[in-house]
């Protein structure tokens, strides 16, 4: 993998969380091809390859639905929300199609508490080149614990 590829994914990882992070979320569902699928699931589920899932999306539009139903629908307490993705590794698949893990934690901030950890785990991810932009295809959000918060409202 050539050094400017290499920096291709990192900006495309650092872009992923600083939407996620600061805003605007509606721009969250621009990172994903349009037929794609993102995941969140335990790693037990996932170490057995059981297909059992906290979320799962299917399409962009599967995206920009949950991105209205967080705006629009969710009631819950403010919070700050910071993404540390670490360890990004990858594997050349096919020239502009990418095979990528990297490690994420997920820090919440909510007014009058001190920070607290709200999720950890990896990334497995699929990345193409679509008209001179990468995108997810695939992202599967393992998360290490099999407890997940009943906090979880906006993508990891």
């Amino acid at each position: 993998m050539t050094f400017l590829r290499w920096y291709e994914l990192q900006k495309l990882y650092n872009d992923y969380a600083s939407v996620l992070d600061d805003g605007p979320l509606s721009n969250w569902p621009d990172f994903f091809t349009e037929q794609c699928l993102y995941m969140i699931q335990p790693r037990d589920n996932y170490d057995k390859d059981l297909p059992l899932a906290v979320v799962r999306c299917e399409s962009r539009a599967m995206l920009q639905d949950r991105v209205q139903a967080v705006e629009e629908t969710i009631m819950y307490e403010p919070r700050y929300l910071r993404h540390h993705i670490t360890n990004v590794s990858a594997e050349d698949l096919h020239g502009d199609e990418f095979r990528v893990k990297a490690n994420y934690t997920v820090i919440q901030v909510l007014q009058d508490e001190l920070p607290q950890i709200l999720s950890t785990g990896r990334y497995l991810d699929q990345i193409v080149r679509e008209h001179g932009v990468l995108r997810f295809k695939q992202k599967r959000v393992v998360y290490d614990s099999v407890l997940v918060p009943n906090s979880l409202i906006y993508p990891i």
